[in-house]
């Protein structure tokens, strides 16, 4: 068994504050994640002028364009994310949630994409991301098979490789509604490997579960503090966990072995002591 992929999800819990990012970024290095993620909107396409126009409390304002707006990074501010996460080698990439954002994360060049749960119902973007070709990750919060089955079937039409990541998209999620059995159900199904993306609040129990019934990737969200502001952060992790969360979930492999049972070396002392027999 391989190590999964380990991408730390910062999605909007930096709070449209650059420096809040790069603390997570780093953290997320220090800890041993192989990529961190962001989320990248483009407002007046994702939302109606309706919507945004609605009352909001939040640090930037008292509307949703107000509150959108401020959890939004300007693109000299993805110009230094870019540049860092290339500085100390960890890789990075943004769900896109409309085209326009896709062209813009593209241009960074990303080794991977991300299909966040609420796009599956995005024809037109599954079909943009898919075409470009590279390696997506694609989550299936809110979601039931016949909307993955079409999901899958443009993945595997335009050739592009995908891994399908098992996920509850309440916010936190409780445990017991974490139905982890859909990680071999799901590989069965459609051929592929199959990741999770939780939002539990434990920090890696769920996580460890997944791992052992095959999950070749993890997403969780993170922050510096789950007290701050955001409708994500109690269901994240917090950095200084991060390590633990990491040096546990890279145990599992080696925990679950390969299934050959034998005499170890290790317990030839106590085979000689213990087996012995008293006439």
């Amino acid at each position: 068994m391989t190590q999964p992929f380990l991408i730390a999800e910062i999605g909007i819990n930096h709070n449209g504050d650059f420096e809040l990012a790069k603390q997570m970024i780093k953290d997320s290095k220090d800890a041993g994640f192989d990529a961190i993620k962001l989320q990248k909107r483009t407002i007046d396409l994702v939302y109606t002028e309706e919507d945004l126009n609605t009352p909001r409390e939040s640090p930037w304002g008292t509307t949703q364009r107000e509150q959108k707006e401020g959890l939004e990074f300007t693109k000299e501010e993805y110009d230094k994310i870019n540049n860092f996460c290339n500085d100390i080698n960890i890789q990075w990439s943004a769900s896109a949630w409309d085209t326009e954002s896709l062209k813009f994360i593209e241009a960074y060049n990303p080794s991977f994409h991300k299909i966040a749960s609420p796009m599956l119902g995005n024809k037109a973007l599954l079909r943009d991301v898919s075409s470009i070709g590279k390696l997506t990750y694609i989550s299936t919060g809110m979601s039931t098979l016949d909307e993955l089955d079409e999901v899958v079937e443009i993945f595997k039409t335009s050739g592009c490789k995908f891994e399908l990541m098992h996920c509850n998209s309440t916010y936190p999620m409780k445990v017991e509604d974490a139905n982890l059995n859909c990680i071999p159900m799901l590989r069965e199904r459609y051929g592929v490997n199959i990741g999770y993306s939780g939002h539990e609040t434990c920090l890696v129990t769920v996580c460890l579960v997944a791992v052992a019934l095959g999950a070749t990737s993890l997403e969780r969200h993170i922050t510096l503090d789950r007290s701050m502001y955001g409708s994500d952060q109690s269901a994240s992790i917090e950095t200084k966990k991060l390590k633990d969360f990491v040096t546990a979930v890279k145990s599992a492999p080696s925990i679950l072995g390969n299934g050959e049972k034998k005499l170890l070396d290790t317990e030839k002392p106590a085979r000689e002591k213990l087996r012995k027999v008293v006439k």
